[in-house]
């Protein structure tokens, strides 16, 4: 009995260690640097930000300035993403935005902040693979120049709520 009993408990661990990887795309674009080339790019990847904030979050805006947009929670307990998102320019005139997800769950996040990263990334980018992380459409944003980037660290939390840099 015991023993049909610890191995059921370590099938179960097993199933839930493997049920929380991240696709490596989608990990590559969630980590991947989001610097906006010029003040244009930047202006209009700023506007998309908070759209796709606005559009994704459980949470209402609690602030919006021209470097912070930040959602209200998490609640405690909830699995919903807060989000903090920071502009900061850069001394050769290009800018990086920071993308910051947390919940505070011990059962996770729903959705994913690896999957939101790559979504908020993909969607400021204006590029084609615009999915949002609950599978929605969002709304079509016009298309920006990808390029490839470099920067400085982001942050952004993993499904269990600790801080991951990006």
């Amino acid at each position: 009995m015991k023993k049909a009993l610890l191995a059921a408990l370590c099938a179960l661990a097993a199933g839930c260690s493997t049920s929380g990887q991240v696709d490596p795309d989608t990990l590559q674009i969630a980590t991947a640097p989001l610097t906006c080339a010029n003040r244009t790019e930047c202006d209009m990847w700023w506007k998309r930000a908070q759209t796709w904030v606005t559009q994704e979050s459980s949470y209402g805006l609690q602030s919006v300035s021209d470097t912070l947009i930040q959602t209200a929670g998490p609640d405690g307990g909830k699995r919903a993403l807060a989000y903090q998102i920071t502009k900061t320019d850069n001394k050769d005139g290009t800018a990086t935005i920071g993308f910051a997800a947390h919940c505070d769950s011990a059962m996770g996040c729903k959705p994913n902040p690896w999957e939101a990263g790559a979504s908020f990334k993909r969607f400021v980018r204006g590029g084609a693979a615009n999915a949002s992380p609950a599978g929605q459409q969002p709304a079509s944003a016009p298309a920006a120049t990808t390029q490839l980037e470099t920067g400085p660290a982001q942050s952004t939390h993993a499904p269990t709520g600790e801080p991951v840099t990006q």
